[in-house]
């Protein structure tokens, strides 16, 4: 039986994921069996991109959002020469593997982002296609374009029906993002059966009507038809494209074909015999993969290298006319800050009166906007109230690419991942925000941001019960513990004006996860710092603000943010009182974890066992800094609708409260 090439190569990433589905006796080989046209025919003919260099800036980015179908994206960069030999592949699923169930960024080479949690890769394809436009709107020069790539994906209907895809591909729409292009996997099949049971509308509408351009593939093995779709999409640029292809999950399976069994679990000896008969393949050997298919597939080495060559060179020309952009542009896709960008930055004199960190922080935000950049970002709707505004600047519209300020709109969900779609681009530093609140609706893309461990800055006001008169729907109480819980996020709740100049800073440096900045509503006294601790301790997470003069304390009061200054008004009285008593500044648990044990004890000395925690949220966690004998002042209950002011007093957050438990503490020692 001869087959043609088209359907070798097809059958090959077939037949791969089959065989390592069924090695690792668990996976998801239906989509891989179903999606390998489409795939073949973007990888081959389309995709811009070099397997010796998988981070050539200006390649083209490939997501497979509908992440369970991971083998169908391990074959091919198998296939094409990337560093992911046979044996990862027959690895699949196991320990330690580069081949783990769902793809995992910055483990495998050639994957772009973790994929998995539907939608997720979809809404970061809008953000990588955000970043390519400002890129080259900043870089590029007549006759020297150095920033020109595609984002392509391929999606399934599991990520269409995740509310996050409607949020990004509306702003996608909007933005017209033209060099943004899916592929969808239109099978018509989900786990419980066939789609028509929950997702009748009409897709391809729904996404005209977002303002993208829509075609359909009605036959997913006509690999012409997706050629055609693919050169149309390239030169619609006024619109993201979404190529609707009809497939057959499980195709070439006598038996499994267009069933949801095909979709989750391995097809098994006997069918795996009987797709290969149908299919054309030989039986055996496993993994089989025939020099004519490898020979096609690994034109996209000597392919790649000419394409970077060719860009290459266009740099270095680019370098000799532009000298001080083409610096820039090695900068910034490094990484690299540029390095005067923290001196003499901005420094808030002492005031009682005080200002809201949320305040501060949009000072301090315009500040380091103007010596970096490459940092943009912008609000959920709610610039005015996060102070997320870089003045001055455009906003980044379809119009005016070299905009800074992103208008997301009223789409938290959507938002959060599409920074981190920004932050895997490269090259910028993303940011967003909105009420600590709605952190809820983030968390899955915040979640993505640290597992991946890149660089996305969230900027989240309004943090506490401070809120005041909007009542309990818009008052934090368990979010920030619910942050903490994240690992690799970096949580920063600052006390005043110049403790937030430092939580920036931090952020900024801070490239190996996200942050994430807890900023208040009310206004916070900026404190004297001639007679308290200078701020630049809170990159230790922790830190002695206010000290017993001589001898060693008797108490220490622990307090993030805007409890800070009921845990000073406390001491004062209580060292008035003949006390001694150490005030702690703790913004971040993470920052202080990350500490020497040697300068951990200092702060919080072993011997000192009499502690009072003071946060407006709930009380869990903070027990690990006050122990068995200590007293967490949290708030373990939802908040309610009133001023500020009486809310604190109501649920016992006061210094006189504080006074109140640490005479209970020292009186229970026998200490008077």
């Amino acid at each position: 039986m001869t087959i043609k090439l088209d359907d070798l190569c097809a059958n090959t990433i077939r037949m791969l994921s089959v065989d390592s589905i069924q090695k690792a006796n668990s996976g998801h080989p239906g989509m891989p069996m179903g999606a390998a046209p489409m795939s073949y025919v973007l990888w081959t003919e389309f995709l811009k991109h070099n397997p010796l260099n998988p981070e050539w800036p200006d390649r083209d980015r490939f997501i497979l959002s509908a992440g369970h179908g991971s083998m169908l994206l391990y074959s091919l960069l198998h296939l094409t020469g990337y560093d992911l030999s046979l044996d990862e592949i027959k690895n699949f699923r196991q320990w330690q593997s580069k081949t783990p169930g769902h793809p995992e960024h910055s483990l495998t080479p050639g994957i772009e982002t973790t994929t998995g949690p539907l939608g997720q890769g979809f809404a970061n394809g809008a953000g990588m296609a955000i970043t390519e436009r400002f890129l080259a709107s900043y870089f590029n020069r007549p006759g020297h374009t150095i920033v020109n790539h595609y984002t392509y994906g391929i999606v399934g209907d599991g990520d269409l029906m995740e509310g996050i895809s409607h949020e990004a591909a509306s702003l996608a729409g909007h933005l017209k993002l033209g060099k943004l292009i899916f592929l969808y996997d239109d099978n018509h099949i989900s786990i419980e059966g066939k789609t028509d049971i929950t997702f009748s509308e009409d897709c391809n509408a729904r996404f005209e009507a977002y303002g993208w351009h829509v075609q359909k593939v009605e036959d997913g093995n006509d690999y012409s038809a997706i050629a055609t779709a693919i050169s149309l999409a390239q030169k619609e640029s006024t619109k993201p494209s979404l190529i609707a292809i009809r497939t057959h999950i499980g195709y070439g399976s006598p038996h499994k074909q267009d069933t949801p069994s095909a979709h989750g679990e391995p097809l098994g000896p006997d069918e795996i015999k009987l797709t290969k008969e149908s299919l054309g393949w030989p039986a055996e050997p496993a993994f089989h993969i025939p020099e004519e298919a490898l020979k096609k597939f690994r034109q996209a080495v000597d392919k790649g290298l000419d394409m970077e060559k060719q860009w290459k060179d266009n740099l270095q020309e680019y370098a000799k006319q532009y000298p001080d952009l083409a610096k820039e542009w090695k900068n910034w896709m490094a990484g690299k800050l540029h390095e005067d960008w923290q001196e003499n930055l901005i420094a808030f004199p002492p005031d009682q009166k005080g200002l809201a960190t949320r305040a501060a922080s949009g000072v301090v935000l315009n500040a380091i906007a103007q010596r970096l950049p490459n940092l943009l970002g912008g609000s959920a709707d709610l610039a005015p109230s996060n102070k997320t505004e870089i003045k001055g600047e455009a906003n980044f519209q379809h119009d005016s690419p070299q905009g800074r300020n992103l208008r997301f709109g009223v789409r938290e969900h959507g938002m959060a991942s599409i920074l981190n779609g920004m932050a895997l681009h490269g090259g910028l530093i993303p940011y967003g925000g909105t009420f600590l609140i709605f952190s809820e609706y983030m968390r899955p893309a915040i979640r993505m941001a640290a597992l991946m461990g890149i660089h996305v800055i969230y900027v989240f006001t309004h943090d506490s019960i401070g809120v005041g008169e909007d009542g309990p729907t818009h008052q934090p109480i368990e979010q920030l513990a619910s942050l903490r819980a994240i690992p690799n996020l970096t949580v920063i709740r600052p006390c005043d004006a110049n403790e937030t100049i430092e939580a920036w800073q931090c952020a900024i440096k801070t490239t190996s996860g996200p942050t994430a900045l807890a900023l208040t509503r009310q206004g916070l006294p900026i404190l004297d710092r001639g007679i308290y601790s200078p701020a630049n301790g809170l990159h230790k997470g922790a830190y002695i603000l206010s000290d017993v003069p001589d001898g060693t304390p008797e108490l220490i009061i622990i307090a993030s943010g805007s409890e800070v200054e009921i845990a000073l008004e406390a001491a004062r009285n209580l060292n008035e009182d003949g006390k001694k008593v150490r005030v702690v500044s703790m913004p971040s648990w993470e920052l202080f974890d990350r500490q020497p044990e040697d300068y951990q004890k200092t702060v919080l000395p072993p011997e000192i066992i009499h502690r009072i925690a003071i946060e407006a949220g709930v009380s869990q966690g903070w027990h690990r800094f006050v122990g068995t004998d200590g007293i967490v002042m949290g708030i373990d209950h939802f908040g309610a609708s009133a001023p500020a002011n009486t809310l604190y007093r109501e649920f016992g957050l006061t210094a006189d409260r504080v006074i109140e438990n640490a005479k209970k503490l020292l009186l229970q020692s026998g200490k008077k």
